[in-house]
């Protein structure tokens, strides 16, 4: 439970320090942005990286590499699925319209 309470902490505190993501897309047809920027840092996340520290060798760097490649997917996943959304409210929005 300390361990669990000690993550939660990290988190909220590297919360502002840690999101870098690009603006939520406002219109359907918008591109995506060329960086999506990263996550904030999650307790998920610090536990990965605590067991990765703390378990058996690794490459140096694996476990920093790694954290920055997920964080960056999970932003540039969060983006398209806004965008997803974005465009699928515009539909049901302009369908009656069109009929």
């Amino acid at each position: 439970m300390a361990a669990l309470a000690i993550c939660a902490v990290t988190a909220a505190l590297l919360r502002d320090r840690t999101d870098t993501q690009a603006p939520p897309p406002v219109r359907p047809g918008q591109p995506p942005p060329p960086d999506p920027g990263m996550i904030p840092l999650t307790v998920p996340e610090i536990k990965r990286l605590l067991a990765a520290v703390l378990a058996r060798p690794c490459p140096p760097g694996h476990a920093h590499h790694w954290s920055g490649w997920i964080r960056r997917h999970q932003a540039r996943s969060r983006w398209f699925h806004q965008h997803a959304r974005l465009a699928r409210d515009a539909e049901i929005t302009l369908s009656p319209l069109v009929s």
